[in-house]
């Protein structure tokens, strides 16, 4: 195959080393607003630099890697949409609902294949936590708890683009609530601090959040996220049944300590950040779409799946602003399955 990939910032830059090395993709095309950086890593992995998103269009790929600033993805989806071209793109679709669903009906109308990228779902944890709910390991799954806590704040400038903490970072909490449970997320209410740096507040954003979620059948899910964590990158999920209860990202290197006498040690190399804690992931999702785009396998994340995260993640946004619970049904959906997506 070849590939055409867009942005080759510090994500675009690891998906184009994975796909230059995968035994699928004879050829990669990169390309990036900053044309010097495109030729370096071009140069790095052994791939082509174009000079501008048209040409990656022009020299004939067979699919598109959508890595860019969030504020392009949507016209890159519905580009690739025009163009009938197979194409990933890292989550959003859109900085906003409306930009989603624009692009989310061109593909539909289009037909033409669409994969999100919510790495979490090639995360050996994750996995492991869905199969052990579907197969009722867990009895009646009754208490959800979801986190995602950033090392240190982002740079400054990220924040007004980043759509904010809801819809920049616990979108993946919400996507896991949806997968690994199988339920749906009926009601939120949500609230937030911004007693962190004062560029959260002129961003209009926060640096710490929480959410109670309604499942549609009774489960009640926490979900709580910050970007100030001292302590090191941490990403959880717990699950509690009336049999049992599980754990996903508990191991040697969750930067938590126990006060207890008898309690594990702590952290000797606490995660640093989501690249390192989710590299196999990330690597196993770019196949999953290069085999995707060959026809060999299903679509592990279509267009409806990550609107339902955002959905939530809206909902979410307008629980903290008017302090108040939000049903999902307030949230404006697409009214049928983008065919193809």
């Amino acid at each position: 195959m070849r590939i055409g990939l867009i942005g080759t910032g510090r994500i675009g830059t690891f998906h184009a080393r994975v796909l230059a090395a995968h035994a699928h993709v004879g050829a990669l095309v990169v390309t990036d607003v900053d044309g010097e950086r495109a030729v370096e890593v071009a140069r790095a992995v052994g791939a082509a630099a174009a000079p501008t998103v048209d040409e990656i269009f022009a020299w004939g790929v067979d699919a598109v890697v959508i890595t860019s600033a969030t504020s392009a993805h949507g016209e890159l989806i519905r580009r690739a949409a025009r163009a009938g071209l197979p194409a990933f793109c890292e989550k959003p679709i859109a900085p906003d609902l409306a930009g989603t669903l624009r692009a989310l009906r061109e593909v539909a109308e289009a037909g033409t294949p669409l994969q999100i990228g919510f790495m979490r779902r090639f995360d050996a944890g994750y996995g492991a936590a869905r199969e052990a709910v579907r197969a009722g390991r867990l009895g009646r799954l009754h208490t959800v708890r979801v986190l995602t806590s950033d090392a240190e704040p982002p740079p400054p400038a990220y924040l007004p683009v980043s759509g904010g903490l809801y819809r920049d970072c616990l979108v993946h909490d919400f996507d896991m609530v949806r997968w690994v449970t199988g339920r749906e997320v009926v009601d939120v209410y949500a609230a937030g601090s911004d007693g962190g740096p004062p560029m959260f507040r002129e961003a209009g954003d926060v640096d710490t959040a929480a959410a109670l979620l309604t499942l549609d059948d009774g489960t009640l899910a926490t979900a709580t996220a910050t970007r100030c964590n001292g302590a090191g990158y941490d990403v959880r999920m717990e699950l509690a049944g009336e049999r049992d209860q599980l754990a996903v990202g508990l191991d040697d290197r969750t930067p938590i300590t126990s006060t207890e006498p008898l309690g594990p040690p702590p952290a000797t190399r606490p995660w640093t950040g989501f690249l390192e804690r989710f590299a196999p992931a990330y690597r196993a999702e770019l196949d999953a779409f290069v085999r995707f785009a060959r026809g060999e396998r299903d679509n592990p994340c279509d267009g409806r799946e990550a609107l339902e995260a955002l959905r939530i993640a809206e909902a979410c946004e307008l629980s903290r602003r008017e302090r108040r619970a939000v049903r999902l049904d307030e949230i404006p959906g697409l009214t049928e399955t983008p065919p193809g997506s």
